[in-house]
């Protein structure tokens, strides 16, 4: 071999290799591109036909589907007469906060006639999330799955199914949503319920004009099927179960967990959950059914299940279908059982040590009635107007994006003291003592926690019953979570049981009713991110904050500048 040719094999061997990670890293991390057309559409159900707010005129809206550490583009366009934007619920947007969605936190919303394109990469991140409008209550028809499947060389930690299928659990209005927000902060009372729960948008039999709005599953005997549940509702917390058919619990928030087999789970609004179902029963066909976990006193719900057909190839078309039993609607006990069975699939590096310790009360308060206009103003308990709060400091929603104005330094829009310690030490779960048992009101504000960047935080969120003691199902952006430890009545710190070894990784937790949770994470992802009550009724009273996490020292741990098409306010 002559020398002229040493270089020539160098300089092909080479490109061979260049080539071959070019593929190698096309394979692993692509991008996919979506459009969104915010639009109404006409619908009919429930015996009534009116418009709904939809995404490319679905609903539910489209999936969106992607494999870890891929990048996913969306351009939203909104064609309808409201604002609008859109959350990835779930997806913790690293360095990559300005396309996180929430409407005048990290983003001014997208105005009528106007669109925007969220930009982000679910980096090291796979499992069953969820997308939804953040404005008023427009999610409660615009959503759908966002599905993040594992690398094609990465096996699940199970069997592989069979087949799969995603089950969207949500509530529908047949009045307008916005209208009804609108109209329950004008009143100062409670809101109505939903007139019906729905699967996958289909309410079924157990409804008015509803015998063939039902959503159907076919299954082969002896196989095993992954169910992607996703919980869609706005207001209510859901049961869920198979007649005749146990569920086992693998992923819950996009973690793999221990396998749990239970006969019923119980999710909250904005939570995820994947279980097996096998198909072992006689031939025929099953009712799925979804039904309300009420766990608040004095409050009217939907008691009406949905229900879904869980139906065998093979079964007689007048087969009977077998009923399926939900829990009461108030069964603490069975929402316990299946919370303690959440278990991290593997030991996990839990925060042993603790930066900042946060003790934050949730929930409800009545204000005074300022109203000159009461019998319409305010029609709260005591005649008060109902509201939401943390730590006693209802939310106060600007009309500026927030991380804008914090990215630019702007004064006035936040303030950075909101209380990390209640104002009031008293019985947080049985109410007030007599002497201040009216003082129920909470004050206004736009207020914020800073930490700083690789802080451990520990939260222990405690429910109040100054009005009710329910199930909160708080959500975190930005962030995943350790839930470490949690129980009834008034959190004590000498007798609390903590589980730093394998405890449950989420976004989204239901601090139990009259009771507490503890949560650990490493605020490692720069910017603004909401904390709040996943009942957006809770969310519209003010039940909310902030945590800002300030840039690392290197270039990577640092948020980048702001898209240059981000909506004006």
């Amino acid at each position: 071999m002559t020398n002229s040719a040493v270089p020539s094999l160098f300089q092909l061997s080479f490109f061979l290799f260049t080539l071959q990670v070019m593929i190698v890293s096309r394979i692993s991390a692509a991008t996919r591109f979506y459009q969104f057309k915010v639009q109404t559409k006409t619908l009919t159900r429930l015996c009534q036909t009116k418009e709904i707010v939809t995404v490319n005129g679905k609903f539910p809206g489209p999936t969106i589907s992607a494999q870890e550490d891929d990048r996913i583009v969306v351009e939203v366009i909104n064609m309808t007469p409201y604002n609008t934007t859109i959350h990835w619920h779930g997806i913790k947007q690293k360095l990559s906060c300005w396309y996180d969605g929430p409407s005048y936190i990290t983003q001014c919303p997208i105005q009528s006639g106007q669109s925007f394109t969220y930009n982000f990469t679910v980096a090291q991140q796979k499992g069953t999330f969820l997308w939804h409008a953040h404005f008023s209550w427009l999610r409660a028809t615009v959503y759908g799955p966002l599905i993040v499947y594992p690398k094609s060389s990465v096996p699940y930690p199970f069997k592989k199914p069979f087949n799969e299928h995603t089950i969207l659990l949500g509530e529908y209005w047949l009045k307008n949503v916005v209208e009804l927000e609108q109209n329950v902060l004008e009143s100062g009372g409670p809101p109505p319920p939903a007139d019906a729960f729905t699967i996958n948008g289909q309410p079924g039999p157990n409804y008015n004009c509803s015998s063939n709005d039902v959503y159907k599953i076919k299954i082969m005997p002896r196989k095993t099927y992954l169910l992607r549940l996703i919980n869609a509702g706005i207001n209510m917390e859901t049961f869920f179960t198979i007649a005749n058919h146990k569920l086992t619990i693998v992923e819950v928030d996009g973690e793999y967990t221990k396998p749990f087999a239970t006969e019923r789970v119980m999710l909250v609004p904005g939570q995820t959950m994947n279980v097996l179902v096998t198909a072992d029963q006689a031939v025929g066909r099953y009712y799925i059914a979804m039904g309300p976990y009420e766990s608040a006193k004095n409050v009217k719900f939907q008691n009406i299940s949905a229900t879904a057909n869980f139906q065998y190839i093979g079964a007689l078309p007048n087969s009977v279908t077998v009923p399926a039993k939900l829990p009461m609607f108030n069964d603490n006990i069975a929402v316990k059982t299946v919370m303690d069975g959440l278990r991290s699939l593997n030991a996990v590096d839990v925060p042993r040590n603790v930066d900042a310790h946060l003790f934050i009360t949730i929930g409800i308060n009545v204000n005074k009635c300022n109203s000159e206009n009461p019998n319409n103003k305010c029609q709260g308990p005591r005649k008060g107007r109902l509201a939401a709060s943390m730590n006693n400091i209802s939310f106060v929603e600007p009309k500026v994006s927030i991380l804008e104005a914090y990215y630019k330094q702007l004064e006035g829009y936040f303030t950075l003291d909101f209380p990390t310690t209640p104002e009031k030490t008293y019985d947080f779960v049985n109410g007030a003592p007599n002497d201040i048992a009216n003082d129920t009101q909470a004050a206004n504000g736009t207020r914020a926690i800073v930490f700083e960047y690789g802080s451990r935080i520990q939260i222990i969120f405690q429910n109040t019953g100054t009005l009710t003691t329910e199930n909160h199902p708080i959500h975190l952006h930005g962030h995943s979570f350790y839930v470490i430890g949690y129980g009834t009545g008034n959190y004590d710190q000498q007798t609390a049981q903590f589980n730093l070894e394998d405890p449950p990784y989420l976004n989204t937790i239901g601090v139990p009713v009259g009771g507490w949770a503890a949560i650990r994470f490493v605020a490692n992802n720069p910017g603004l991110w909401l904390l709040h009550c996943h009942f957006d009724i809770h969310q519209t009273w003010g039940m909310s904050t902030m945590f800002i996490v300030k840039n690392g020292k290197k270039v990577q741990e640092s948020l980048p500048h702001p898209p240059t098409d981000l909506p004006k306010c």
